[in-house]
């Protein structure tokens, strides 16, 4: 499989020559995501990654999938321009409240456009901690970030969840510090790619800097 490929590649070919091969690659699925984990520790690849009656995932696989989320939905928290919308219209219910999408990550307001309100994320619905109450009188607008699937990920995004989800299983699954470190050096060129391709789709200036729209609005 490609997905197993590149990384055994790894131990094979300096970090830049692993980097150019999964940049001409295509977007890496998540069953090759979690064969390259396997990869790591030395395990056989699997052909699916989905239960059926009768015929349940190994445990490696098993751990190596729950990995795989855990670290996705840890690197999308942090808020990534191809995840987080701004002025995400919120419209009440009919008993004034507001639901979230179950994919909700992180929620916030404007300040300076709200300034009576102060909300947060409950679950999968926004709470007003100014006012003590999950009601609101308006509709709102909001900056949101939300959790995506991993076939919905940039592949400089999945490269680095694979990174990094491959240290983490490998140091849970065997205890192999010597891999651990090994793939954290990776890991790192893999988040500065990421890093870079999301700047660059971001189209950022000076001016989309809170801070700085602040002082000019004065």
């Amino acid at each position: 499989m490609a997905g197993a490929w590149f990384f055994h590649s790894f131990y094979l070919a300096p970090a830049h020559f692993l980097y150019l091969n999964i940049l001409v690659m295509a977007l890496t699925t998540k069953l090759e995501a979690v064969n390259t984990m396997l990869g790591v520790v030395g395990e056989s690849p699997v052909n699916s990654i989905i239960t059926s009656p009768g015929n349940s995932l190994p445990v490696s696989v098993v751990t190596a999938l729950n990995v795989l989320d855990e670290v996705s939905r840890e690197i999308q928290s942090e808020g990534w321009h191809y995840n987080t919308e701004h002025e995400y219209p919120l419209v009440r219910t009919a008993e004034n409240k507001i639901n979230l999408p179950n994919n909700t990550l992180k929620v916030d307001t404007e300040v300076n456009k709200y300034t009576d309100i102060d909300v947060v994320q409950r679950g999968t619905k926004l709470y007003d901690r100014k006012n003590h109450r999950y009601t609101f009188t308006s509709d709102l607008d909001v900056s949101i970030t939300f959790e995506l699937e991993f076939e919905e990920l940039p592949q400089q995004f999945r490269t680095y969840i694979i990174t990094r989800s491959s240290r983490k299983f490998a140091n849970r699954y065997l205890g192999a510090q010597e891999i651990e470190g090994f793939t954290l050096r990776d890991e790192i060129i893999a988040k500065a790619l990421a890093v870079d391709s999301d700047s660059e789709n971001a189209d950022r200036t000076i001016f989309d800097n809170y801070d700085v729209k602040r002082v000019l609005d004065r």
